[in-house]
């Protein structure tokens, strides 16, 4: 995964075009404008500019009982730095056949070479019927995996994530996935300070890794029963400590195989992989907002040594510490 996209030469805030298309649905029709409408830098101003296009200016029907009066042309997709395909349930031929109708494909070639695609949901089957995830890893909606793989067998559908970040294209399960996904665009392009802040001001969990679980597959706990959240905000009260899954499991009072199967059903990840996501997002906080050393990041996120921070990083991210912080300082803006 690239840590960082090309900047945009214009020096403007980075453009965003919602492809919105008939029998869209609403709210993740809005998704991008809430997540990225509400991106700063430091000194107050928008990092991106969110623009809704469509194939011919005009009403746009929607999957509610109301239409979306859409001004912009395709047009628009040519001036963007990144386009975003929320669900949309038309052309039926789409879904049916996995075929494109002429007048989309001619909308869609107005996509510059370079442009950053990103699905939520449904949106993936358009992407995918254009040729964009071709062997490439794609999710969607849990419902849509087998219909996805079976239009197109090229495509490595993954149905069990949230979002999967493939470099220069992007796709997410459905509903809240698709808020998770922007707000990892976000993190992705600004660092956690500017994605955190937005998730706030969206309230909205600020992190969901991509590779937990669609949680729709799996069943909910009943209210009475034991759950592992307890354990969960134990250890983010002590991530710069040692933390044994033997600890985590006492905090229940379960098991370690009842404690890590109860976990792995509610959060989607083993506790192992957990800790993980967590102390990275703790090493990226560190680096950007404060002037700790390497040294010091690596203790105070649990990782113990720079060494095994600078690993995690570069797996997770892509760069090493030093180029995290370089790029997603606090006190100096991200790309654009």
């Amino acid at each position: 995964m690239a840590a960082v996209p090309q900047k945009n030469p214009r020096g403007a805030p980075h453009r965003i075009a919602v492809l919105a298309l008939p029998e869209v649905i609403p709210f993740e029709l809005s998704i991008p404008h809430r997540i990225f409408g509400r991106a700063f830098s430091p000194s107050g101003d928008p990092l991106y500019e969110v623009i809704t296009c469509t194939a011919a200016p005009g009403p746009v029907s929607t999957t509610a009982d109301f239409a979306v009066y859409v001004d912009r042309g395709p047009e628009t997709l040519a001036e963007a730095d990144t386009v975003i395909v929320p669900a949309a349930y038309e052309p039926p031929e789409l879904f049916r056949e996995g075929r494109l109708p002429a007048e989309i494909t001619e909308v869609l070639g107005h996509i510059r070479p370079g442009t950053r695609l990103a699905s939520i949901c449904t949106g993936s089957f358009l992407l995918a019927a254009a040729g964009f995830l071709d062997g490439r890893p794609a999710t969607t909606h849990w419902d849509w995996a087998d219909r996805l793989q079976r239009l197109f067998p090229s495509v490595r559908v993954d149905p069990d994530v949230l979002y999967i970040d493939d470099g220069d294209v992007l796709t997410s399960a459905g509903v809240a996935a698709g808020i998770d996904l922007c707000l990892h665009m976000v993190r992705r392009d600004h660092g956690a300070a500017v994605a955190n802040d937005v998730a706030r001001r969206s309230v909205v969990p600020p992190h969901r890794d991509g590779g937990q679980a669609q949680y729709i597959r799996r069943p909910v706990p009943e209210a009475r029963s034991a759950t592992t959240s307890m354990a969960r905000d134990w250890a983010l009260e002590r991530l710069h400590e040692p933390i044994r899954l033997r600890d985590m499991a006492e905090r229940e009072s379960m098991s370690v195989r009842t404690f890590t199967r109860r976990f792995r059903d509610e959060v989607g990840v083993s506790p192992g992989q957990w800790l993980t996501h967590q102390r990275v997002e703790r090493a990226r906080q560190l680096l950007e907002s404060t002037d700790l050393s390497v040294d010091q990041v690596a203790r105070d996120s649990g990782f113990g040594t720079a060494q095994s921070m600078r690993q995690h990083l570069q797996t997770v991210l892509g760069v090493a510490p030093t180029v995290y912080r370089r790029t997603f300082r606090a006190d100096g803006a991200g790309v654009t």
